[in-house]
């Protein structure tokens, strides 16, 4: 048995990570240079669930949800795609709206539209309110 080290297995508790080494691993986890699985198989976390607990605690990410990233694996590509059908949906929506109350101002013979001020000129406004005029 001297040519040959006995290699003791000792079984390791949450208690035995340090607060560096566990936020070490959430952020290779978080930056995505490995899975959470990766990671609890690359550094011998036992506990199934270790790794999962310490991204909820001390994570920036939403690992709360069991869904998983599955927006993660679509392409940006395909992410700009998604959106700009979305834009046009809205600007269509937002076309058939407008039509709506003009139709609706037409019929009714009135003025259903918000007469907005922009903010800059409601705030000159109340400036000048408060300004004194000089008698003169």
């Amino acid at each position: 048995m001297d040519d040959q080290q006995v290699e003791i297995h000792r079984r390791r508790t949450q208690k035995d990570y340090s607060l560096a080494f566990k936020l070490a691993v959430v952020a290779d986890v978080e930056k995505g240079h490995l899975t959470w699985k990766q990671a609890q198989r690359r550094h011998g976390i036992q506990g199934r669930s270790t790794v999962l607990v310490w991204l909820r605690k001390h994570g920036t990410l939403d690992w709360k949800s069991k869904q998983g990233m599955k927006e993660a694996s679509t392409t940006p590509a395909a992410r700009i795609r998604e959106l700009e059908a979305q834009i046009k949906r809205l600007e269509a929506e937002k076309r058939v709206l407008n039509q709506a109350i003009d139709l609706a101002d037409a019929m009714f013979a009135t003025d259903i539209r918000k007469k907005c001020l922009p903010l800059s000129s409601i705030k000159a406004g109340q400036g000048q309110q408060n300004q004194v005029q000089p008698e003169g």
